[in-house]
């Protein structure tokens, strides 16, 4: 079975190499030790009386041999007279070769921080992560309390595009909601544990509060990590790996957005600006760690953003730009 096409990633496959990916060595110089058209080269009649044929220098010449060098010369021993010139710096060994070397040095930089860049393209460092933090337990979740098509889009992304559990609170059915996460449970038992209460969330008249909610999730859940994702955001591929290693990497929490002050308020920092350490996090999507989370009294936060306020830890937004979107 193809490890492209197997959904267990295999621990045999290596990840591609960059100089695999960047495309071939080649530097388009003259490789053939000084030859002419054909690969000839000056004939003896050719060269002034007296003078020997030298080896020529440069790019590509490692293996170039005096003429007349046989196999039992030294030229013909095996060794390399200059082994740099095959990784592309210049043959003379006191680099007495071609000033113009420099800039194939400095493209050959530059073509191998292209090839880290496709590594990223390719998704080979998300395998990465994936493949480190598959061992780590998470859950998301989810508090239902209305907008059931926004729930059931929400939910729907985390089957789609992650391996994670989801661990959901129905407070009252509110609008149907609850009916779709019953419907998509049954669709996906391996993946839910669903629990249904007859109380209504306090915005809608009821006296469940948002932190006697995600208080409650927390403490039936088991799992390492507990990620907080509102029923407003949608994902469009796994958001979910990389807040878990930037967890795993030490932080106490990771989240989509950060959270800066701003004189006396909270201003939001966009997502996928560099990876920073924040003073909190956005509430739409963070991920904790859930001995953490349950020790900074959870049942007096108002949302996810007033739960990371709460923590104490690092607290980070990772670098790259998650695919997550708002849906209102």
């Amino acid at each position: 079975m193809s490890a492209v096409t197997d959904g267990t990633p295999s621990r045999r496959l290596h990840p591609p190499r960059p100089q695999d990916i960047a495309g071939g060595t080649g530097t388009g110089r003259d490789t053939a030790g000084g030859a002419g058209p054909g690969g000839a080269g000056p004939s003896p009649a050719d060269r002034p009386a007296g003078s020997a044929q030298t080896v020529a220098t440069g790019v590509g010449t490692g293996r170039a041999r005096s003429a007349g060098a046989g196999a039992g010369g030294a030229a013909g021993s095996g060794a390399r007279g200059n082994p740099a010139a095959e990784f592309g710096f210049s043959g003379d060994p006191a680099q007495h070769g071609d000033p113009g070397d420099d800039l194939l040095h400095a493209q050959r930089v530059w073509d191998g921080s292209l090839a880290v860049n496709r590594l990223d393209d390719l998704g080979v460092n998300a395998e990465r992560q994936r493949v480190r933090t598959e061992d780590i337990t998470t859950t998301v979740g989810v508090v239902v309390d209305g907008n059931p098509e926004d729930t059931r889009r929400t939910l729907r992304s985390v089957i789609d595009h992650t391996a994670a559990h989801i661990l959901a609170l129905d407070l009252g059915d509110v609008d149907g909601a609850g009916a779709v996460l019953s419907e998509l449970a049954g669709r996906h038992p391996e993946r839910f544990t669903v629990w249904h209460v007859e109380e209504k969330p306090a915005w809608r008249g009821g006296t469940a509060t948002w932190g006697e909610c995600r208080a409650k999730l927390l403490r039936l859940d088991t799992a390492e990590v507990h990620v907080v994702m509102d029923s407003s955001v949608v994902l469009d591929g796994d958001a979910i790996t990389p807040l878990v290693a930037a967890i795993d990497d030490g932080a106490v929490a990771a989240g989509w957005t950060g959270l800066e002050q701003d004189g006396g308020a909270w201003r939001e920092s966009g997502p996928g600006e560099a990876a920073r350490e924040v003073s909190a996090l956005g509430g739409d999507l963070l991920a904790v760690r859930r001995s953490a989370a349950l020790g900074d009294a959870p049942e007096d936060a108002r949302d996810g953003s007033e739960l990371s306020r709460g923590l104490r830890g690092v607290q980070v937004v990772p670098g790259d730009r998650l695919p997550v979107r708002r849906q209102r």
